[in-house]
């Protein structure tokens, strides 16, 4: 995992598992996030060693083997991931949401100063934005980054 000073124009993001697993499940708004915009590069994916710790433990469950090439495919993403992230070492410790461990995807947006917490998870996830943190679902970004950023103009 990577450490770089990031570009000012480039957002800084934090993705929550249940994003990860979608986009690995279908080829919908939490794939293009993931394979169009981290990918690629044109945002800055933040990491921690207890957000990586759960990437690898959800993508690697058994449950989801029915699913065609998930495995490797999840090895795929897991290793360019490892390459692109750029790792932040939280020091704040947050009790804001009802299920425990998602308070270090919170934790780690908040310390990384990043821009938006991404997330398939409202139900845990009730603010929409926390410490300048916006905390909104796959779709709700994918539309912003296109409408804001990708093309401007058209907005």
């Amino acid at each position: 995992m990577r450490k770089f000073r990031l570009s000012e124009t480039m957002q800084k993001i934090v993705i929550d598992t249940n994003v990860i697993v979608s986009s690995l499940i279908t080829k919908g708004y939490p794939f293009r996030i993931l394979f169009d915009l981290v990918l690629e590069k044109k945002v800055l994916l933040c990491l921690s060693e207890a957000v990586w710790k759960e990437y690898m433990e959800v993508l690697n469950r058994k449950k989801f083997s029915k699913y065609h090439e998930f495995k490797i495919n999840a090895e795929i993403v897991l290793s360019k991931i490892e390459e692109l992230a750029v790792t932040y070492y939280p020091d704040v410790k947050l009790s804001v949401i009802k299920d425990e461990p998602d308070n270090r995807f919170l934790e780690l947006a908040v310390f990384a100063k990043a821009d938006f917490l991404i997330t398939g998870n409202t139900n845990d996830f009730k603010l929409s934005e926390y410490d300048n943190v916006k905390i909104i679902g796959a779709t709700t970004y994918w539309k912003f980054y296109q409408k804001n950023i990708e093309h401007p103009s058209e907005a």
